[in-house]
């Protein structure tokens, strides 16, 4: 089941969502001072191309500068990005076909609030 809810994620929303978060990686590597946001972003971009079978847990050793990155996120994109996915995710949520989908929009709404400190793990 979980294949083919990744295929139908993959098709209809996931390839996108990957090649947005892949671009603003892109873009913040270009500076040093943001690279942490741009491995965080590709990070999420990674998961928004397979988000069925696996779930954010905080990484062990995250400390103040992850504190402090996910502040400065919040303020410049976090929370435009977290709204995007609530909006998309209820807007799927209206067809019983789309629960799932939506569901996997509201996954991905608190790494992309806050990506720093955050890490990806297979769910067993």
């Amino acid at each position: 089941m979980r294949l083919i809810l990744n295929v139908v994620w993959l098709v209809l929303a996931g390839f996108w969502l990957a090649v947005g978060y892949a671009i603003a990686g892109l873009i913040c590597c270009a500076l040093i001072i943001t690279i942490p946001w741009g491995i965080a972003s590709f990070r999420i971009a990674n998961y928004a191309l397979w988000p069925f079978g696996r779930t954010v847990v905080d990484k062990r050793g995250a400390g103040a500068g992850s504190l402090l990155g996910n502040i400065i996120w919040i303020i410049f994109a976090g929370w435009w990005l977290a709204l995007s996915h609530i909006v998309t995710g209820v807007a799927l949520c209206v067809t019983i076909i789309g629960i799932p989908l939506g569901v996997a929009n509201f996954k991905l709404v608190p790494v992309s609030l806050v990506p720093l400190g955050k890490q990806i793990v297979e769910v067993v």
